[in-house]
This record gives structure tokens, sequence and C-alpha cells, in this order.
């Protein structure tokens, strides 16, 4: 295996993520939320910016791109249903399609909900998926631009990708999430002890992205909201599953 990936905590809760490959000495950047870190870790590692894939435009995922263009002309990847308010992209993207970096596919996937132009990107070669504040560990994006129904299919697109899959996902919400899906399954084993391994991660200062799809489909109630044990629960048996997940969705926003 010639590539590698760092986490990089920013700002307050994000993640950002370098993918070096080894054989090119290529090195991609999965969003950018403040240029210091990245550009540390770059240095310490002695890796080149190559390209930059950014999953949507919220200012926490883009803010540190500026500098990081002016200090090294990365290739810009993003959206192109959002390029309008994303910064300059050098190659403008739609779900479906495939970008090569250092020859290794990056699949481009129709991430929306979020916000509407959102995008996550598999690099099957890494095992791994960048996917913004789509997915995330034990939980899910806020909808502040789509629809209950359009998240629902974004994540079951995510779902479809092989269980041992890395979740790269932009922010440390775990505990928090881990409460709240206590609330909805307080009797699912996996999940009880996700959070007992949670509560100790954190408390050594330990990222707990990325995790797996694997341990999203055991612990994350807003994937598992098609099982007829969770409809069950939560008394809404025969119920579509997009409903059930916009039931669960809903009280997060009030949890």
């Amino acid at each position: 295996m010639t590539l590698e990936i760092e986490t990089i905590p920013c700002l307050s809760d994000n993640y950002a993520f370098l993918v070096h490959d080894s054989a090119t000495d290529a090195t991609a950047l999965f969003d950018a939320p403040e240029s210091w870190p990245i550009q540390a870790m770059l240095e310490r590692r002695g890796w080149r910016l190559t390209d930059v894939f950014i999953t949507h435009h919220h200012a926490d995922h883009i803010d540190g791109l500026a500098d990081l263009v002016a200090a090294h002309a990365p290739r810009v990847i993003g959206a192109a249903r959002d390029a309008h308010r994303l910064p300059a992209l050098d190659l403008a993207v739609s779900p479906g399609e495939t970008v090569d970096f250092a020859g290794h596919p990056v699949e481009v996937i129709d991430a929306k909900g979020h916000t509407s132009g959102h995008v996550a990107y598999y690099l099957a070669d890494a095992g791994a998926a960048f996917t913004g504040d789509s997915l995330m560990a034990l939980g899910c994006g806020r909808l502040f631009e789509g629809t209950a129904p359009e998240m629902w299919d974004s994540l079951m697109r995510l779902a479809a990708l092989p269980d041992d899959t890395q979740i790269c996902s932009g922010h440390e919400y775990t505990l928090s999430n881990a409460r709240f899906a206590l609330t909805i399954e307080p009797s699912n084993p996996a999940l009880v002890q996700r959070m007992k391994h949670t509560e100790a991660a954190r408390a050594a200062g330990t990222p707990t992205v990325p995790s797996t799809l694997a341990l999203e489909k055991a612990t994350n109630p807003f994937l598992r909201a098609g099982l007829d044990s969770m409809k069950a629960g939560l008394k809404m048996a025969g119920e579509r599953d997009v409903e059930v997940f916009a039931h669960i969705r809903a009280a997060k926003d009030a949890f």
C-alpha cells in the first residue's frame, strides 16, 4: 500500500485529512478548515501538497484554502453544482465522476442533505471515504439546505461501500452523538461499548475519527433507521425508512 492517511484536528472540533502517495510524492487534502495545522503536518512529514478536495461550502471546511493555495498551488477539486459559492476550482466535478489522484481513482458521491451541493469522496485504494458533514461518527449532518429524503438517500449510497471503509468525517462530535444515540437504542450492546471507548478516547485527547462503516452500521442510529428493531423501539413499526430517519433527525435537532 502506497497510501497513508493523516487525520488533522483543526479549529475547535473539525478534522482535515491528508492522503500521501509514497510512489509519486503526491499529497491530497480533504477539506481545509484552517491552514496552519495542515501546513504544520505537511512540514513535519515532508510532504508536497498537490490536490485539495472540498466536500461543501461551509466556512469551517474551506477557510484555510486560500493560504494553502498561495503556498503550494495545488489543484482544487469541488462540486460543479456548488462552484458559485466555493473558492476557485481547478476541477469542477459531479456525482458519479471519478478523479485521478496519483494514479488512484477518487469516486465522487452525491452526499446532499447537510447542504444542497455536498459531495463525498471514496478513495478505494486507501479504503477510505471522506464524508464531510454527511455521514459522521454516530451521526449525520444537520439538514441546513437539504431534505430528510435527500440525506437518507445520501446515507444509503455511503452505506453501500465496503464495510471496512474508513469513514473520515469532518467533526469530533462522537461523544455528544453517542449520548443521543443511547436515547434511541439504549439496549444496543455495540453502542454501549462504543460509548465506553469514546469516553476513554476523548479523556485521553485521542480522535474518534475515522471510524469504520461496519461500526457505523452497528451503532449509528441514522444508518439504522430502516431496521425493524429500530422501528419497533420507536413505536414506528410499518413506517417508511425515511420517515423513521426524519423522526430521529428531528429528535437530534432538539437534543
